[in-house]
């Protein structure tokens, strides 16, 4: 176990390269076990341990996966098992996807129940909906879901909540049903667009990615291919608020600012800086910045994934702010640590109301989940004093060698084995 030792109070310059989109990426590999013939290059592969994961759940089907410069190869022309029961699933969310995936070119999976951060009540109900649309039949039982059906037929599917991960799986699984497939209500977020580019990229057929209306048309069989994932909406979003809450001016590059555009107009109400560029995106913050208010949304409202790091920023901004998590019931846990470094928020249900301070004080604090752990580096870079933060397994999730990143940007943050 490690632990990363913070010592805050220090503006923040210079340049970050913002990595490809963990969100993204954790659905498009799995996505690449439906292609029979040729093998998958992904680009722009993130260093964070859901990736690490995937790669071994490839190697326990029996696919081979190479690793180089960024890069991922996979072929998966021969495919050994259509069981995916190894530890590597119950570590994170997406696992599921490796469901929609094989059950589109085989008709069968077997899954375990995924695991990942505990942010609340993520249930499987809508991919279960979708996948039985289609014409397979699905069980759940000895902590296993399975999938299986003779044929699958293209139907309209109507979501009854918006869910990215059910959008997705149920997109994969349709590449391959007979006729034509639409999903409504479906989930609009830029990884859901680029998983149908990269399915389309392979040979699939799929129209509206990124609205709310999604139609497949069924193919026969679709072909390996080079890709490249989009930037990471989260980790941008993630420097963006850094950078307002630490005070400096950082250049953040390799991004798409119109996928940020919640972020910005939060932060320039805030009174930030923020300057648009064709792929980049440039802050400048004096730290006087007064509190908002704030409802997370699917896409293109204000994401979840960057609630949490932005409550850090709100905890030292003027005057008070009101947080509704719209999402995830337990996407709250984390105040209770920002309140150890003398943060005033109190919670009630899915509302954080924040009254601003002048500062925070360094702590020993945990990282509960994702988010939560890089909300807490934040606040460990504003806060007055040295700060430890605990729980660094959940940060290394989704945010590749984050400390070497702020490193650069001038914070004093350094890695280290906990005692």
């Amino acid at each position: 176990m490690e632990k990363l030792i913070i010592n805050g109070g220090k503006s923040i310059y210079g340049e970050v390269e913002i990595s490809g989109a963990k969100n993204a990426v954790v659905a498009i590999l799995p996505a690449a076990i439906i292609a029979s013939k040729g093998k998958c290059c992904i680009d722009n592969i993130p260093n964070i341990e859901d990736v690490n994961c995937i790669e071994r759940i490839f190697e326990y089907l029996g696919c081979k996966v190479e690793r180089k410069e960024g890069a991922l190869t996979i072929d998966s022309t021969v495919v050994k098992s259509l069981n995916a029961n190894t530890e590597h699933v119950r570590k994170m969310r997406a696992s599921y996807y490796f469901l929609g995936a094989l059950l589109g070119r085989f008709k069968e999976a077997r899954v375990e129940l995924p695991g990942g951060c505990p942010i609340g009540s993520r249930p499987i109900d809508q991919h279960i909906k979708g996948f039985e649309a289609l014409g397979a039949s699905v069980t759940i039982e000895c902590g296993a879901v399975s999938v299986k059906a003779e044929r699958l037929v293209g139907t309209s599917i109507y979501f009854d909540v918006i869910s990215v991960g059910a959008t997705i799986n149920v997109m994969l699984a349709a590449v391959f049903a007979e006729g034509v497939t639409i999903l409504e209500n479906a989930a609009k977020e830029p990884h859901v667009v680029d998983v149908a580019n990269f399915l389309n990229s392979m040979g699939a057929k799929i129209k509206g990615a990124g609205t709310d209306t999604i139609k497949i048309t069924g193919v026969d069989e679709v072909v390996g291919c080079n890709y490249s994932v989009i930037p990471d909406q989260i980790e941008a979003g993630t420097f963006m608020v850094a950078t307002a809450a630490c005070g400096g001016e950082v250049k953040i590059k390799n991004v798409i600012p119109k996928h940020l555009e919640s972020i910005s107009a939060k932060l320039i109400e805030m009174g930030a800086n923020v300057i648009e560029g064709d792929d980049n995106i440039i802050v400048k913050s004096d730290k006087n910045l007064k509190g908002v208010n704030i409802k997370t949304l699917p896409y293109p409202g204000f994401p979840t994934d960057v609630q949490q790091p932005m409550s850090t920023l709100l905890a030292v901004s003027k005057g008070r702010s009101v947080i509704n998590e719209s999402i995830y019931e337990n996407r709250l846990k984390h105040v209770e640590e920002l309140n150890r470094m003398g943060a005033n928020i109190t919670v009630e249900g899915r509302v954080a109301v924040i009254d601003g301070v002048e500062k925070l004080k360094g702590a020993n604090v945990k990282a509960t989940d994702l988010r939560a752990g890089a909300a807490l580096v934040i606040a460990g870079l504003v806060a007055e004093g040295t700060t430890v933060v605990e729980g660094i397994q959940h940060i290394d999730r989704g945010y590749p060698n984050i400390e070497e990143k702020f490193k650069h940007l001038g914070g004093d943050i350094t890695r280290a084995k906990c005692d």
